[in-house]
């Protein structure tokens, strides 16, 4: 079994019953509200507001994504939009799995896989991206903080997605519909 917080203190303790399906719920609750507060940690919008003095919902499309960023500053800002919300999307899960993850494995192969705290996780970080708290609540479309949170749960189909991703925006020059090619195959690929 994958070492986990959860699991670690239900063992260390031998915990049962209601006990146990406290902590369980703890870890719930934790995979919701650290991921949510990172989500709501906006690369575009810090990036605008420090560099810029601006605030990158005011330009163009009003979203505050790597499309947008790239229109309004740029590419280097485009880059750093992206890879930041990917990059937070991936620790949110990465702390989704140290927090609750349930996958069973023996002699080095998994037997059952439940990434259920990175599932949580990845789905709070979205929310927080496109929901931040810090940000009365409007943020980005949340699709490279996907592409983070699915980079950390099944990084070998990430990169079919990209595939997908890089052939529809070759022939049709829209990062929209690419993307929301990319978001359709992923299902099909899992």
């Amino acid at each position: 079994m994958q070492w986990s917080l959860v699991t670690y203190l239900i063992e260390r303790w031998n915990l049962t019953g209601t006990t146990s399906g406290l902590l369980v719920v703890g870890g719930v609750l934790l995979c919701m509200i650290i991921p949510y507060l990172l989500g709501s940690l906006n690369a575009g919008l810090i990036l605008s507001r420090k560099k810029y003095h601006d605030d990158i919902r005011e330009h163009g499309s009003g979203n505050a994504g790597t499309t947008n960023m790239l229109r309004t500053y740029g590419k280097k800002a485009a880059i750093i939009t992206l890879l930041g919300d990917m990059f937070k999307a991936f620790v949110a899960v990465s702390l989704g799995y140290l927090i609750l993850d349930t996958s069973v494995y023996e002699n080095g192969q998994i037997l059952f896989a439940n990434h259920s705290g990175a599932a949580i996780a990845g789905l709070f970080v979205m929310i927080g991206h496109m929901f931040p708290i810090f940000y009365k609540f409007k943020g980005g479309k949340g699709v490279a903080t996907l592409v983070g949170a699915v980079t950390g749960i099944y990084p070998q189909i990430v990169l079919l997605c990209f595939a997908a991703w890089l052939l529809v925006f070759l022939f049709t020059h829209y990062v929209s519909l690419a993307s929301m090619t990319a978001g359709c195959c992923f299902p099909a690929l899992v």
